[in-house]
């Protein structure tokens, strides 16, 4: 699942909510499979990955940065994103950084392992699972567009994901999002 060049269902299920060409921050981006897939459609990406070679990959789609993201400040204090990806990583302390990092009208798609993963495999400690409503709670500035919290078959794992924007600036009449595209 971790080595996969293949997006996530997730990501690519609600990456039509990104604002066409805006740009995306893949968090913890790794061999850069969703940099890739972003890239491919015509988004400028950013990767961060604390992994030399995966910021060598992530830089011949678009910018790219090394950063500790659990021992260093934020490396991106004050930026946004149309989009911001993140996917199997979890640090706690990271997610306001993450949700002020959604520009108006962006979008916030996360997926990673859920409290009860540690019946199934890894990642097991509680410090790398999120509690039952957790990104709720962390997205509460943002529009939650869609949410689950639960079980996959395969490969086996308990996830949270969540779809969650941030109000553009200016809408006329009611705003419109997608379900589907």
């Amino acid at each position: 699942m971790h080595s996969s060049d293949t997006p996530s269902e997730w990501i690519v299920r609600w990456s039509h909510l990104l604002p066409a060409g805006g740009a995306v921050l893949d968090v913890a981006c790794g061999r850069g499979r969703h940099l890739r897939w972003f890239h491919a459609r015509q988004h400028p990406v950013t990767g961060i990955d604390r992994d030399p070679e995966a910021v060598a990959a992530a830089a011949q789609m678009g910018e790219a940065i090394q950063a500790d993201l659990e021992g260093a400040p934020w490396p991106l204090p004050g930026r946004q994103f149309a989009g911001v990806v993140v996917t199997n990583y979890l640090w706690r302390p990271l997610l306001p950084a993450l949700v002020a990092s959604v520009a108006p009208g962006g979008v916030l798609l996360y997926e990673t392992f859920a409290h009860g993963n540690e019946t199934v495999g890894r990642p097991a400690r509680p410090d790398f699972l999120l509690a039952p409503g957790e990104l709720l709670k962390a997205c509460a500035a943002l529009r939650v567009v869609a949410y689950e919290d639960g079980f996959l078959p395969a490969p086996e794992r308990f996830v949270q994901r969540i779809a969650a924007v941030r109000p553009p600036l200016q809408v006329d009449g009611p705003w419109r999002l997608p379900l589907a595209r």
